[in-house]
């Protein structure tokens, strides 16, 4: 591979849109629609300066130092893909990912390619950064602010060009919280649970306190959003003591006054119930909800699980290392931006057990400690990451 950009670098995703529905319609021209495809995205991206940092399928992943090259390469792309049966959805975004030996990580690019899945074949997303960076000549449409499926704030996305699409597929009718970072890791888990959750009524994520079971749970709801055309809605339990009161938390989260499974009826939703263990003893009410209601899926994370009929188990395992580790350094980065890791990040990481809030809670505090001496301390974890913050869970 090349060398990478680094510093300010504009990230370009790319992705063909109904690419099963290609091969089918196709047959044995698919593989070389394909190809030429591929021909044209590295013809545009090479004479714009583009390195091509990854390739899965029929999908790209390309670095330009300059912002105005990949805007260029990309709509150069559109058009020579114009007339032809395939059509690519394309994101650009402009941030200062990190460099490693394996290419680039951190939000950054799980940004750019958010911003290239919520568009449609021959649409270019451009992000509020890369816009910035362009020439006010430049022809493009303002598309307002949306949620990307990463949770984080909503982002000002723009088109490239003036032609009309149908809307962005960006989060609606749901009430996930705001987060604020994207998830880091759990790509396994992610697809893994995604396939259960597409299969099974009632999954229930099961893992000890700091597993990161809340933020999976987050993350799996809203990648199914498209799932679920009548809702997807997160129903916070942490407050909640009398199990009683659980059904009320639900008519409240997902819009009824009263009636849950007469207001529901046939509607397709997604209900996530987090920190159930606190009231697990409402879980027959879970089991009802289900009987009485034909298209409803609730996704629950819990210390325990439900123990009722047609329940599908996950447990929530540690992080691995590598996802560990990077998880360690975007938190630290967060408030020590100079923050460089050193080989004692991994052995912090081992000794907090691969568990996420820990590791963000020890990562907030490189800004009064070097990673040596916040490994010396850890004899002394529990005072030492006792969290100050009002909002830990």
């Amino acid at each position: 591979m090349p060398e990478l950009p680094s510093g300010t670098v504009t990230l370009l995703f790319t992705d063909i849109e109904g690419s099963t529905r290609l091969l089918h319609e196709l047959g044995e021209r698919y593989a070389e629609v394909l190809a030429e495809h591929r021909r044209v995205l590295r013809e545009a991206f090479s004479r714009h300066g583009g390195i091509e940092v990854d390739t899965q399928g029929d999908a790209f992943f390309v670095a330009f130092a300059r912002a105005s090259d990949a805007v260029l390469a990309a709509g150069e792309t559109q058009d020579a893909l114009a007339d032809g049966p395939v059509r690519v959805r394309i994101g650009v975004h402009t941030g200062e990912p990190v460099v490693t030996d394996e290419g680039y990580v951190g939000a950054d690019v799980h940004r750019a390619a958010r911003i290239m899945s919520a568009g449609h074949g021959g649409q270019v997303l451009l992000s509020e950064t890369t816009r910035r960076l362009l020439d006010e000549t430049e022809k493009v449409h303002d598309l307002g602010d949306h949620r990307l499926k990463d949770l984080t704030a909503p982002q000002r996305l723009y088109q490239l060009g003036d032609a009309h699409f149908p809307p962005l597929r960006t989060l609606y009718r749901t009430n996930l919280p705001i987060q604020p970072t994207p998830l880091v890791g759990r790509e396994r888990e992610l697809k893994e649970a995604g396939t259960l959750i597409r299969s099974h009524r009632l999954l229930t994520l099961t893992g000890p306190g700091g597993s990161g079971k809340t933020r999976l749970a987050l993350q799996l709801a809203a990648e199914a959003v498209e799932q679920f055309p009548d809702g997807v809605f997160w129903v916070p339990l942490q407050a909640l003591r009398d199990p009683t009161l659980v059904e009320r938390a639900i008519g409240a989260s997902v819009g009824a006054d009263d009636g849950l499974i007469e207001y529901v009826g046939n509607k397709r939703l997604l209900v996530l119930l987090d920190n159930f263990e606190q009231v697990v003893e409402a879980a027959p009410n879970v089991a009802a909800l289900l009987a009485g209601t034909p298209h409803v899926t609730v996704l629950v994370t819990s210390r325990e699980p439900l123990q009722v009929e047609s329940e599908q188990r996950y447990p929530v395992e540690p992080l691995p290392e590598d996802d560990a580790a990077l998880l360690f350094l975007e938190r630290a980065r967060a408030v020590a931006p100079a923050f460089r890791p050193t080989g004692v990040v991994g052995e912090i990481c081992r000794r907090l057990d691969g568990l996420p809030l820990a590791i963000e809670l020890a990562a907030a505090r490189v800004a009064l400690l070097e990673p040596e001496e916040l490994l010396a301390r850890l004899e002394q974890r529990l005072s030492l990451l006792a969290s100050r913050s009002r909002d830990a869970p």
